[in-house]
């Protein structure tokens, strides 16, 4: 991986990329962290996708499906990057890898009272059922477990009239 991270250095000197335990992207520090234990290829792959949003811009997501949207973009990215270098990435890992995410926002909009889907709000960790009209908080971190937490607050009770039908 070495070999890629200097071609990645020469080729994009703004960005700082830097051994960690972890691969990530910092919009903040314009800095790609890569783990260099990590085991090859899938490392090399991490690491060219974590460059995809360096070089996308990718610095943050309003709402649950933006971030697959950005994870995918990153992927594709990664994808030309790969290769540029004659480097082959696997599809099945890349779909692999956006499934988690994938899974992540299923399992966050999963009514806690009635088991029903439903979309997420106006702001990153709040959701409401369609069905039962339940609401309910999420973290907004990707990296925790789908935590649902009811919201207990008094909601405005829905008004129909024999007109309405």
């Amino acid at each position: 991986m070495e070999n890629i991270v200097n071609i990645l250095r020469g080729s994009y000197p703004k960005y700082r990329f830097t051994a960690s335990d972890k691969f990530c992207w910092s919009p903040e520090s314009a800095e790609v962290c890569f783990d260099s234990d990590a085991t090859q290829p899938t490392g090399t792959w991490s690491l060219l996708h974590e460059t995809g949003h360096a070089l996308l811009g990718h610095s943050s997501y309003k709402a649950d499906y933006e971030l697959i949207r950005l994870e995918v973009a990153a992927w594709e990215k990664a994808k030309a990057l790969a290769s540029d270098m004659a480097v082959a990435v696997d599809e099945d890992y890349v779909q692999d890898c956006i499934d988690t995410y994938r899974d992540w926002l299923y399992r966050r909009s999963i009514c806690p009272t009635c088991g029903n889907k439903s979309l997420q709000e106006s702001d990153l960790s709040s959701y409401r059922c369609f069905n039962c009209h339940a609401a309910w908080k999420v973290t907004p971190s990707r990296f925790c477990r789908a935590y649902r937490a009811l919201d207990r607050s008094p909601q405005p009770s829905a008004v129909f009239r024999l007109t309405d039908i």
